[in-house]
């Protein structure tokens, strides 16, 4: 029987099955299977390992190693913040990267520290394409738009609580002011000067997650530009857990950004081929 082992790690409850594919051990067992199936199949909750979304470490000429990232529709995205996080330290653990390493992803190069037992500080990639959403055809709000690996938009809102998030989230998401890639969607409310409280609709999982690190890293630069808050903000995400996003910004521009908060590691297991066959 056909076996693939694995690690399943959580960033703040946003959750990821994680392989070391640096012998392509993923090829050779699924075979003909494209990978974009075996990554729906064994994300499936229910019936097979579940999760929000699939992380390959492989092997780079320059760099500690590369990833590929796979929400669980089995589309290929550029960056993830919690998974960074989970990366790097699946990275240490096995030994693959020391504690302060450099990967490479579709949004460039990533710089990681283990920082804790099991907290990781990533240095994203420069935010780009910060604008204003001035009209947004049937949604009665208005948000802010900014990149930061990937597409975000923001909206702040008194009650963060109270908002339908599935139905204004997929709205926004697959609104063709953002086509063809679509758009994650974030709603975002001010705590205080140092806090904000967050819940973010991803597309590629297409519902809310209990978090996402791009998108409280979105919601933190936008809310420090525009002088909601100061630029080292703790977020609080669905899942309860805070994740710290630190921004460095000159004439409000974003030169530098850091995202810190827990990867934990909930088991190491093999999925075998009924994982992926079913």
């Amino acid at each position: 029987m056909r076996k693939i082992p694995f690690f399943k790690m959580n960033g703040s409850g946003n959750d990821f099955i994680i392989i070391d594919n640096r012998e392509n051990i993923v090829a050779k067992e699924i075979g003909k299977l494209p990978v974009e199936n075996f990554v729906q199949k064994t994300c499936a909750r229910g019936v097979s390992v579940g999760a929000d979304g699939l992380i390959l470490i492989e092997n780079d000429e320059k760099y500690d190693f590369r990833w590929k990232f796979f929400n669980n529709d089995g589309g290929e995205v550029e960056m993830c913040g919690n998974g960074s996080r989970c990366a790097a330290r699946f990275a240490y653990l096995n030994q693959i990267a020391p504690l302060s390493m450099n990967f490479v992803t579709l949004a460039g190069a990533i710089h990681a520290d283990i920082t804790g037992k099991d907290t990781v500080k990533v240095q994203l990639t420069t935010p780009k394409d910060y604008k204003e959403i001035v009209n947004l055809s049937d949604v009665d709000l208005k948000g802010s738009f900014i990149n930061t690996g990937v597409p975000h938009v923001v909206f702040f809102v008194d009650d963060v609580d109270s908002i339908d998030i599935k139905n204004i989230g997929a709205k926004v998401r697959y609104h063709n002011d953002f086509k063809p890639a679509g758009t994650n969607v974030n709603f975002a409310q001010i705590i205080d000067k140092d806090t904000i409280k967050i819940r973010t609709y991803e597309r590629g999982v297409e519902d809310e997650t209990l978090a996402c690190g791009t998108g409280s890293t979105a919601a933190a630069l936008v809310a420090a530009l525009k002088g909601y808050t100061n630029t080292t903000v703790s977020v609080q995400t669905k899942s309860n857990n805070i994740l710290k996003v630190y921004a460095d910004i000159k004439d409000s521009k974003v030169e530098k950004v850091f995202l810190e908060g827990d990867a934990k590691l909930s088991y190491i297991g093999t999925m075998t081929e009924e994982a992926w066959s079913y």
